[in-house]
């Protein structure tokens, strides 16, 4: 059986310490919720006496745990913090107190203004008085990352043999690199007697982007806790993020000798929960949760993520909850992937009809960013009012503004393919292409409706027209037309609505 790495969640207590992101207790019982679905080990619920709704929220997320979950609570190395934290988690059925100082020159130096024997001394006290209240009390070493080896040393065995179950080694700052971020840990578990009875536990930030790296090194040299956030909210850069951390331990259990309990499936749920409570929406290109994880545009990769989902992805979307992978149709994507997105809409081409459909839709996707359903079946029908038509349009050009006339210049074929080519006025650049039509296609005609929708979202979206038209005898002809430009789309619809005229005529 492989080592069972704890998931520590501190979204509550460190996630909400990123500027903008603050909960409040309805808010943070939400989020729990959540947590528990997750299956996470620890919950860190928030820091007891900053605040009173700090305190009530640690209270009612640890009435909310039960059997379910280890509730932590935030403490400085104070007894009145501890206190503190000790009333807030009275209701816990697994209680834990976080208490720590920081160890490393700058924060005993410049910070706390103590020697390194005070230090161990208030680290020493910090974990004796928490052990009056609960049997679980973990201890962090405030930016270990960036302390004395041998003093690490000392104050992690000071606490291990006062007691303490946990012991926390944070990269506070982000500034470690990896390897040697494992080889303190290595270090520790070399050096510190006892260390194999106690949880050892990383903590990382994300200041030179690599706090999935850290935890990961962590991990992989003796670590048995991640402490992590949802999104990798947190101060500043950011925190370890869980879905990343907890993937990679999956991706690569054989080698790291490890695994954790997550229930992964909830991971998009859990994503998109936090980024509404606290607005801090997510990065499209988010390992894991983001919009474009599991988002195919180039040909080559859409081509083989059909064929054969592993040749791109090393995650199945349906275990993070994504459902299924999303070919996403620009101008760089295949045949193929055009092909296979025809088909889940009910339309099979072949061939020369499959060719003459990516030669408009390469047309259509080299105007916009990403061609969307909508603008496929557009797209597809359009194609299909063009076939049958009599009158094509070749070319359309417009002149307006304010204090010009509008006037149109307008091309089309005849039902023989020759071109006619006509100018006219109007009282608007529509009126203008219309009265232009007229003067090819001489049929009596009133138009009755006109109207515009937009296809699909975004300023480059497709614009549809519909038009209807009564002819003499008093039916009703329907047109429409699609472009990404408006005048033509109006050419489109209204030729559409003379050409079924005429056929019927015909």
């Amino acid at each position: 059986m492989t080592r069972k790495i704890n998931i520590f969640d501190t979204t509550l207590r460190d996630g909400e310490q990123s500027p903008g992101a603050s909960m409040n207790t309805e808010e943070k019982l939400v989020i729990a919720r959540q947590l528990l679905r997750l299956n996470v080990d620890v919950i860190e619920a928030g820091f007891p006496i900053s605040s009173p709704g700090d305190f009530e929220s640690v209270r009612r997320i640890a009435e909310l745990a039960g059997e379910d979950a280890t509730v932590a609570g935030l403490t400085r190395a104070i007894e009145k913090d501890i206190d503190v934290a000790a009333d807030a988690l009275k209701y816990a059925k697994r209680p834990r107190i976080h208490t720590g100082i920081g160890v490393s020159p700058s924060h005993m130096r410049d910070k706390l203004r103590i020697t390194e024997d005070q230090c161990i001394e208030r680290a020493v006290h910090a974990v004796s008085y928490a052990k009056k209240y609960v049997s679980d009390v973990q201890f962090y070493a405030e930016d270990a990352g960036r302390s004395d080896y041998d003093f690490l040393v000392k104050v992690i065995q000071a606490v291990v043999d006062a007691g303490a179950t946990v012991v926390n080694i944070p990269d506070t700052t982000g500034y470690s690199l990896p390897e040697e971020f494992g080889q303190r840990i290595k270090y520790l578990m070399d050096n510190v007697r006892g260390i194999e009875n106690v949880t050892v536990s990383v903590h990382c930030h994300n200041d030179l982007g690599m706090a999935t790296a850290l935890a990961m090194a962590g991990v992989k040299n003796g670590a048995t806790q991640v402490e992590c956030t949802i999104n990798g909210l947190g101060e500043r850069a950011g925190n370890t993020a869980m879905e990343e951390v907890v993937m990679a331990v999956r991706m690569h259990e054989a080698e790291l000798d490890a695994h954790t309990d997550i229930n992964t499936r909830e991971f998009i749920k859990a994503s998109r929960l936090v980024s509404s409570i606290t607005g801090m929406n997510v990065q499209a290109n988010k390992a894991i949760v983001g919009a474009n994880a599991f988002a195919h545009s180039s040909g080559i990769h859409q081509d083989g993520v059909l064929k054969k989902r592993d040749t791109y992805e090393i995650i199945d979307p349906a275990d993070v909850g994504a459902g299924a992978s999303q070919i996403v149709l620009t101008a760089r994507s295949g045949h193929a992937a055009l092909k296979h997105r025809l088909e889940e809409l009910g339309y099979e081409f072949e061939g020369e009809q499959l060719d003459q459909v990516y030669e408009a839709f390469l047309n259509l996707a080299d105007k916009k960013k990403e061609v969307y359903d909508e603008d496929l079946e557009s797209l597809v029908n359009e194609r299909d009012r063009e076939e049958s038509a009599l009158y094509t349009l070749e070319s359309v050009q417009i002149s307006c503004g304010f204090p010009l006339t509008p006037t149109a210049t307008l091309t089309l074929a005849n039902p023989e393919g020759e071109p006619i080519t006509v100018c006219a006025y109007g009282t608007g650049p529509v009126d203008a292409v219309y009265k232009a039509v007229n003067q090819i296609i001489r049929v009596d005609n009133d138009l009755t409706e006109f109207s515009v929708q937009s296809v699909t979202r975004g300023i480059d979206a497709l614009g549809e027209v519909t038009v209807r038209v009564k002819a003499g005898n008093g039916e009703v002809y329907t047109g429409r037309g699609a472009d990404g430009d408006i005048i033509v789309s109006s050419t489109k619809a209204y030729l559409n609505a003379l050409n079924r005229l005429l056929s019927e005529k015909r």
